[in-house]
């Protein structure tokens, strides 16, 4: 298998992996040393499986990404793309989105993924921000026109192409200054000349929008997708040849976890569902109809999952089920598992980073805990001190860095040496996660740093009291933060979307209230409830608590 090129690693008596060691060559591309040398030495065998919602449907295989990301690469060469140079994708899940990406990489470009929710002002702060040369843009909704009106405030941007998806991929009317990516793929030359590449060369460049401030820029090295081989090995455990399918928009740092890297150095399939808005009736007949084996999705879609009958699906291909994105609620663990017989797996990391800590193969689950750490970094529990944190005790998720740079860890913010810094320090990647640890050594999320409320000397992590309301028929979603109070210094505050069948009430924030005494310490319970239709979100779907504050 490739991926035994790329890695070392040792297991217990009970199958879990107990030592690990990712390889990084000198010289390494993901696009040459892994797709390339899979279209080699397996032609034929299916690498992407892509339909919409319109009922179009695609199948590439390892030659076939060779050969079109060849052809893309040429296109973007001949437009005067070169090594070094930015791009952003705003491609949502279309299939020209894994052609480009590949192709920038061959070229040596760096790609940067981006959501069709930007605005112009989005638009006009990352390309300045980044000095971004080209877009590639889908032609579905008007991204492309937000795209254009940004143009005259964003003087490094020259080259503009435009892809098409469904129905639109027959048209051949571009808005002015505008290239046909798909036309032009299609007349490139097949020969591309590669380009010399080191594995710490820049590749992939996200912004990650925080809850407060402007969005980071995170930038990684071509080792950044070697270190997502665990990710899809222990902690998806996708299998070679068959379909792995992570819902995510292209955009976002999730679908490099879930769509791309790890699937492939795994030799397995991937499947994209290209779809406008989730409909858990519309996606889970998926899993018969395409024998889909393992599945990333995060909880909040496994919360409109179980409010199914899921009784009246075919799940059986269904091997394994994972989560991120955020803390899973054990009701929901119990829900899908009462209902397929798969315990949900979790999985916690960063933009900055692959897979943190998760509950990896052979590993039994926890409902509510992120797992263990992965021994692909040197992950601890610290005190404010940066001293490690007793089991029991809260304290702040770090990866240590001195002794090496692992694999999958960012090499830093780009063009800020001073945010680096700041969470790059004493020896440790600071996450500004905040977690305990049991007896075992299961992690348990409690929030971000600065989410944490110190109500009458009680220091109180959110999500515990979210978990517990989510246990309660009515609510839907729900977000816990603390509110100024003049004698305690804080107070809990829960603020609601309440399930289809249930109205705000007075009675039922009471009833909420009591729940969560029953459910947890006292002084934990929510002494300000609140309702609302939905909660405030960041663009990359993060509750935005600071709102809230």
């Amino acid at each position: 298998m490739l991926y035994e090129k790329y890695i070392r690693e040792t297991f217990n008596e009970l199958g879990q992996v107990e030592n690990l060691e990712l390889i990084v060559p000198e010289n390494y591309n993901f696009a040459y040393d892994v797709i390339d040398a899979l279209a080699e030495a397996k032609p034929g065998q299916e690498a992407l499986c892509w339909i919409n919602d319109q009922g179009y449907e695609r199948h590439f295989t390892f030659a076939d990404l060779r050969r079109l990301s060849d052809k893309a690469a040429n296109l973007f060469r001949e437009n005067g793309l070169k090594k070094g140079d930015m791009v952003m994708l705003i491609l949502k899940r279309h299939w020209q989105f894994w052609v480009a990406i590949l192709a920038l990489h061959k070229l040596g470009a760096v790609t940067i993924p981006a959501t069709h929710l930007l605005t112009k002002k989005d638009v006009a702060y990352r390309v300045n921000s980044a000095g971004i040369k080209a877009v590639v843009c889908t032609a579905d909704g008007d991204i492309a026109k937000r795209v254009d009106e940004a143009l005259p405030e964003s003087p490094s941007l020259k080259l503009r192409f435009m892809a098409f998806s469904g129905d639109a991929a027959k048209s051949k009317t571009l808005p002015d200054g505008w290239i046909h990516f798909d036309s032009g793929v299609e007349s490139a030359s097949e020969s591309f000349i590669k380009e010399d590449m080191k594995s710490t060369d820049p590749m992939l460049l996200y912004f990650t929008s925080g809850t407060t401030g402007y969005p980071k820029m995170v930038l990684h090295n071509y080792h950044y997708s070697i270190g997502h081989l665990t990710t899809a090995k222990h902690w998806q455990q996708v299998i070679p040849g068959r379909l792995h399918f992570t819902v995510s928009d292209t955009g976002w740092g999730k679908a490099a976890w879930g769509k791309l890297y790890g699937q492939w150095l795994m030799e397995a399939a991937v499947f994209v569902y290209d779809f406008e808005k989730f409909t858990p009736a519309d996606i889970l007949p998926l899993f018969q109809k395409y024998n889909i084996a393992t599945f990333c999705a995060p909880p909040t879609m496994f919360r409109f999952f179980i409010k199914e009958d899921l009784s009246k699906y075919d799940l059986s291909s269904l091997e394994h089920a994972s989560i991120a994105g955020e803390a899973l609620n054990p009701e929901v663990f119990y829900q899908f598992l009462n209902a397929t017989g798969i315990k949900l797996t979790e999985g916690f990391g960063q933009t900055e980073t692959t897979m943190l800590v998760g509950t990896t193969v052979n590993m039994e689950p926890k409902p509510g805990s992120m797992g263990r750490p992965n021994p692909q970094y040197d992950v601890d529990i610290v005190d404010e001190n940066g001293k490690p944190a007793a089991a029991g005790v809260t304290g702040e998720i770090v990866a240590h860095t001195k002794k090496r740079h692992p694999a999958g860890l960012f090499h830093g913010y780009y063009k800020n040496p001073e945010l680096t810094g700041k969470v790059w320090s004493g020896g440790m990647y600071h996450t500004g996660d905040t977690a305990w640890k049991d007896e075992d050594g299961y992690y348990w999320y409690v929030g971000r740093t600065d989410d944490i409320i110190k109500s009458s000397g009680y220091r109180i992590g959110p999500f515990e009291i979210e978990s517990v309301l989510m246990e309660h028929p009515a609510v839907l979603e729900c977000a816990v933060t603390g509110v100024p109070d003049d004698v305690r210094g804080q107070v809990v505050k829960a603020t609601v979307v309440v399930a289809k069948g249930f109205e705000p009430s007075e009675a039922l924030k009471k009833e909420l209230q009591e729940h969560v005494k029953k459910q947890t310490a006292p002084y934990k319970y929510p002494r300000i409830v609140a309702f609302t239709s939905e909660l405030p979100k960041t663009i990359s779907g993060k509750i935005r608590r600071v709102e809230l504050r």
